[in-house]
């Protein structure tokens, strides 16, 4: 086994379900020192690390960031899985594993790749960020970004597995909860109550037609809602007083994410005028669409790059999740971003989850292609 591949073994050994990311810092870190490379960890909560390494910090020039996240989703039920998924087992030539595509093979790529620039005596401005929390909230790039290590970029590459597609743009993602107040009675008396259910199926049902008016994006296309969770009532015979329901939407650049917060408020406010309950809007998470115009010269340089490594083109694509990427764009400095990354996007949060070990090699040197290419 190569150093590339133990390194990424021990990434997938190490369990990251949505935290510890400072045990996957402190390996990152190691390696990185290995090779002469400095970084720094900056601390979010107890046993959760970011990590900034950088090649050439002081030269002129453009700025190229390589980000991933070092967090995974739950493994889930384990009786689903053909192999362990904190074993990384290796069968013909994929890697298995929780993370092995979303994405320490990723940012495993990204060290090496920065440890290739290094040792070849590249002179380029490159900087590399690996970060906490992306799988729920993004709490990791948005640290990051407070802090200012975005307001420099001109070029930002997430990491996460799209090959053999480039993904110059992305939904952004909108997460939100609507609470229901009623008024609690036994159920013999239903009238003398105010039933939560029944507000909050007023609910539904207005929002499966609220954005019918919201304008395609030409890129994205249309916005996406969807109501997904609901808890309320808690015995049979009682009208419940209390509820909640929570939904997920896409915003697109041509129905942004404050137009969806107007949107939703609006649709609140009007069940409310015709309630004897009450209805209440709150925001979870707000994550931006990104979008880089495929002529850039970050996609031309991935273009070459990957055509120079793999002989082929890379298909250009859209994806539909949101990435560290919603968040580092919320800097006041503008910058080309693109996703690309090993392995598929289908594996990301799958039960047995892989990641082909012929993608793992050719991203080390497509990222190290990518920084010669952008920093030229």
């Amino acid at each position: 086994m190569n150093e590339q591949t133990e390194f990424l073994t021990q990434l997938i050994q190490t369990d990251t379900q949505n935290g510890n990311e400072a045990a996957v810092a402190k390996l990152l870190a190691a390696k990185l020192d290995e090779h002469g490379i400095a970084s720094q960890q900056l601390p979010y909560a107890p046993g959760r690390n970011n990590l900034i390494a950088e090649l050439n910090p002081d030269v002129s020039g453009k700025t190229l960031v390589l980000s991933g996240h070092q967090d995974t989703v739950a493994i889930g039920d384990r009786d689903k899985w053909t192999h362990d998924p904190l074993g990384a087992e290796i069968v013909d030539g994929k890697l298995y594993g929780r993370g092995a595509a979303d994405m320490k093979s990723g940012l495993a790529a990204m060290v090496f790749s920065l440890i290739r620039l290094k040792e070849s005596g590249f002179a380029g401005h490159v900087r590399f960020m690996a970060t906490i929390g992306e799988e729920y909230g993004a709490m990791g790039a948005r640290q990051l970004t407070t802090n200012g290590y975005a307001d420099d970029i001109d070029g930002l590459v997430i990491g996460e597995p799209t090959m053999p597609n480039i993904i110059f743009a992305h939904s952004g993602s909108f997460n939100y909860k609507i609470k229901a107040y009623g008024k609690s009675v036994h159920s013999s008396r239903p009238e003398k109550g105010i039933n939560a259910l029944e507000l909050l199926t007023d609910y539904v049902v207005a929002e499966r037609h609220a954005f019918d008016d919201a304008p395609e994006d030409p890129v994205l296309g249309p916005i996406v809602h969807s109501v997904t969770i609901a808890k309320v009532g808690g015995q049979v015979n009682t009208i419940p007083d209390y509820g909640e329901v929570a939904g997920n939407i896409r915003p697109v650049s041509t129905f942004n994410n404050a137009q969806v917060i107007a949107r939703l408020k609006g649709v609140v406010a009007k069940l409310n005028a015709h309630s004897q309950g009450r209805l209440e809007f709150e925001l979870t998470h707000s994550f931006v669409p990104v979008k880089t115009s495929e002529k850039s010269p970050l996609v031309t340089a991935a273009d070459q790059a990957i055509a120079s490594v793999t002989g082929q083109q890379a298909p250009h694509d859209i994806i539909h999740g949101a990435t560290d990427a919603s968040e580092f764009t919320k800097s006041v400095n503008h910058f080309d971003t693109i996703i690309y990354g090993p392995g598929a996007w289908t594996m990301a949060h799958m039960d047995n989850e892989f990641v082909p070990l012929a993608d793992f090699e050719q991203a080390i040197q497509i990222y190290e292609q990518i920084a010669r290419n952008f920093c030229a």
